[in-house]
């Protein structure tokens, strides 16, 4: 795939001495979704606000289609729409007006076809006379969205989008997602959400105390740091283990062993466990795998950094 933004050794330093980004290079390729993770005063939004041009560089530089963002400003940020935290229109005009005003900010003519279309794509059609000021949150949320792809662009940012919704209406931005970036849409989004970031993205970037630490394929990042566990229910509670089991890494609850194991290791030892409950009489009803979850990985990420 094409690259549409490239950073490189990209530093922010405010005027007080803190320094909110370190020496961040990253790739993103065209048409895939990238989600940025990390907690609170990480970096996430100083990064974004870096590549869109709304914070002046410290040191480095960001291009976006080929143009520096600081020395060709106009045509990088004509290619980019942001959907920020924070739910910044005028509240007291309506929903066409403000979604139609925003396409105008960007030079383009007036298209009532294409606004009609991303506000039906958004379910905003039926409040497009509304004021925004009496939409819901969650339709305050969308109004955001709608009035950044009002210019058509080739890169939407959105920073926490699902922040304050309801899970219907979050799976609901999710399947919009997915269809925009079918469309040809290269998505950049940070989240809180890591069931968010499992769903959606292709690519995954963890930050933290402005440094980004780790960029990988969602697949191989779950490869390569999860871990998995056997479940053991037992056909009647256990006591206590016996020494034979001690050598395993087994958590006891009564009627339930859960073996934690490393499963790119050659002997998971896993065969040694079942024959070890076998000798020892220790009947069970089930075995279930399941492997460590995004979230339990970006934990351990951040324990380590």
């Amino acid at each position: 795939m094409a690259e549409v933004i490239a950073i490189n050794q990209l530093s922010k330093v405010y005027d007080n001495g803190f320094e909110a980004l370190n020496n961040a290079s990253l790739s993103i390729n065209e048409g895939e979704i990238f989600a940025l993770l990390g907690p609170n005063g990480a970096g996430k939004t100083t990064l974004i606000s870096l590549i869109c041009g709304l914070l002046k560089i410290s040191s480095g530089t960001v291009t976006v289609a080929g143009f520096d963002n600081q020395l060709d400003f106009r045509q990088a940020r004509q290619l980019i729409g942001l959907v920020p935290q924070e739910l910044t229109t005028d509240m007291f005009i309506s929903v066409y007006d403000a979604v139609s005003f925003s396409r105008g900010l960007f030079g383009l003519k007036a298209n009532p076809e294409k606004i009609e279309s991303i506000l039906k794509s958004l379910s905003l059609w039926d409040k497009k006379d509304s004021k925004i000021m009496t939409l819901s949150g969650g339709m305050k949320r969308r109004v955001m969205i709608a009035k950044a792809l009002s210019h058509e662009p080739q890169i939407l940012f959105l920073d926490e989008p699902t922040a304050g919704v309801d899970v219907e209406l979050r799976k609901s931005m999710w399947a919009h997602i997915h269809a925009l970036r079918k469309s040809g849409v290269t998505i950049i989004l940070t989240t809180h959400y890591i069931e968010e970031a499992e769903e959606m993205a292709d690519r995954i970037g963890i930050i933290n105390k402005g440094q980004l630490t780790v960029v990988e394929k969602k697949e191989t990042l779950i490869q390569k740091l999860g871990k998995k566990q056997l479940i053991v229910t037992l056909s009647s509670p256990l006591k206590s283990l016996p020494d034979a089991l001690h050598t395993f890494d087994l958590q006891h609850e009564q009627d339930t062993l859960t073996y934690n194991y490393n499963f790119r290791t050659e002997n998971t030892r896993v065969s040694e466990l079942i024959a070890t409950l076998n000798k020892e009489g220790i009947q069970y009803s089930d075995l279930m795998t399941r492997k460590s979850s995004l979230e339990e990985i970006f934990v351990e990420l951040l324990n380590k950094s």
